[in-house]
């Protein structure tokens, strides 16, 4: 047409994990929904499983074969935390939020339940959600020598642990490029806000609200007077060192996804990443009211104004929500 414009094709990429006949026929639901609204579906092509499961669907594109990372809009997540931490790794170097949909996994990162997935495919296709930010990690390992031999990253943590079940590890922690203290331990965690509510709160870490920018230092099973989980400031950086007299080696693994071994001698390095994760919000809450859903807190004759948004959950009430 005289005078007309072409409108850029709307790319949604689509992440489910294939062996679960209820995620499937949910990602069935999204880009029938993606379709209908005359964007485009986008799969991973490294999961064939999910493109030969809904292959009657038609053709869909590949990310990174037919459609840049750079070119997603959103990544419609099905699945628990595990799967969007899967597709954190997919659109990294991107722009993409991501929208977390429970399948009935306990998590902290989905935002919406299975149950209205018709209704936030609608919002989706509006562009009505809010994107909050979230920090993560560049994670380095240096060698004896001083040379990087690893370089990643990661949203909830890295974590430093001993390689052998029987063996503790030694380490030295440095803040700032200054020695704090040394000991015999399991490993030690380092921990984003958003991460707060996962190893970290395991190994008896603060829950970090995700509006502070912080990061965790958490100890696991030392054998010393000083080992208390640390907060420091986003800018700071934090290393381990695996001393040279270790019996044996260490592991780094980083939100439970990518590893890489140490060695003795070897030194973890690791500060805030300028690139952060890119949550979609269709209902934001306060992290309060998300924590007391999680853990089914009892809050029951709380007796606070009644404006408040918070709904009383007794003990026994299943927790529906996600941080």
């Amino acid at each position: 047409m005289m005078g007309g414009t072409t409108q850029p094709t709307r790319n949604i990429l689509v992440v489910a994990h294939a062996r679960r006949d209820d995620t499937v026929a949910a990602a069935r639901r999204v880009i029938a929904a993606v379709l209908a609204s005359g964007a485009r579906p986008v799969l991973a092509i490294d999961d064939p499983e999910l493109v030969a499961a809904l292959a009657d669907l038609g053709p869909i594109a590949g990310l990174g074969a037919d459609v840049d990372v750079a070119d997603i809009e959103i990544a419609i997540v099905l699945g628990g935390d595990g799967t969007i931490l899967r597709a954190a790794e997919l659109v990294r170097g991107g722009t993409a939020p991501i929208l977390g949909i429970n399948m009935g996994h306990v998590g902290f990162l989905a935002e919406i339940e299975a149950d209205v997935i018709d209704d936030a495919m609608r919002r989706v296709i509006d562009r009505d959600y809010e994107v909050e930010e979230r920090m993560t990690l560049a994670v380095r390992v240096k060698d004896a020598a001083g040379e990087v031999i690893y370089d990643t990253w990661a949203l909830n943590e890295a974590t430093v642990e001993k390689a052998a079940r029987e063996r503790m590890m030694e380490v030295v922690i440095e803040i700032d490029r200054r020695p704090l203290s040394a000991f015999g331990c399991d490993g030690v965690v380092i921990a984003t806000p958003t991460g707060s509510t996962a190893y970290n709160f395991s190994a008896g870490g603060p829950v970090i609200w995700p509006t502070v920018e912080a990061i965790a230092v958490v100890p696991l099973s030392a054998h010393a007077l000083f080992a208390r989980p640390l907060v420091v400031g986003p800018e700071a950086t934090v290393a381990i060192e695996v001393l040279a007299r270790t019996d044996g080696t260490g592991i780094l693994w980083c939100d439970g996804r990518r590893s890489h071994d140490l060695p003795p001698g070897a030194r973890v390095v690791v500060g805030r990443d300028p690139e952060p994760v890119r949550l979609a919000r269709l209902h934001p809450a306060p992290f309060t009211d998300r924590l007391v859903r999680k853990f089914q807190l009892p809050v029951v004759g709380w007796r606070g104004p009644s404006s408040s948004p918070v709904s009383p959950v007794s003990p026994a009430s299943p927790g529906t929500g996600a941080a």
